[in-house]
């Protein structure tokens, strides 16, 4: 089930989001931020945050929120985490189309990912299949712990018929 998260699921959520950024082959987090930080960046700044949630425990989350305000306001930007252990059963196709469902609801009229790294060819995969196109590589903007410098994508895709 995927439902709007609430305060109370950050100490849920927290050890997915520490896993992942830990790794440093992801995310353009620092391996060692820490709790209040990441709560903010990802309970607080986006305009929501949901949990994908099986028998009473969190296996993935994902924010929606604004990429730019002003002319760009009608695009939004999503990030999605799914705890190593629910890894490879489709929660993160799940909650991207689940993501797209409620960016239309809120008016957004595409989706945006800002920095893909490269390397993550899960991801890039899985969101091409999704109808996200590459529109753009940011050479060797990723610094990935044992690959070193990798490209970034920016990823798009219009929502609105």
């Amino acid at each position: 089930m995927i439902r709007e998260a609430t305060p109370q699921d950050w100490p849920n959520i927290w050890p997915i989001f520490s896993e992942i950024t830990k790794t440093g082959d992801t995310y353009a987090y620092p391996v060692d931020t820490d709790i209040e930080t990441a709560e903010s960046l990802w309970m607080k700044k986006p305009d929501r945050t949901f949990v994908f949630e099986e028998d009473g425990q969190i296996l993935g989350t994902y924010y929606v929120k604004t990429n730019h305000d002003g002319p760009g306001q009608h695009v939004c930007n999503c990030g999605y985490m799914v705890s190593g252990d629910a890894r490879g059963k489709g929660l993160a196709r799940r909650m991207c189309e689940h993501s797209q469902i409620i960016a239309r609801e809120m008016d957004y009229h595409a989706m945006q990912f800002n920095f893909v790294a490269s390397s993550n060819e899960v991801a890039v995969s899985l969101w091409q299949k999704l109808g996200f196109e590459i529109v753009g590589t940011l050479p060797k903007a990723f610094n990935h712990p044992s690959l070193g410098f990798v490209d970034a994508f920016v990823m798009y895709k219009w929502l609105a018929d």
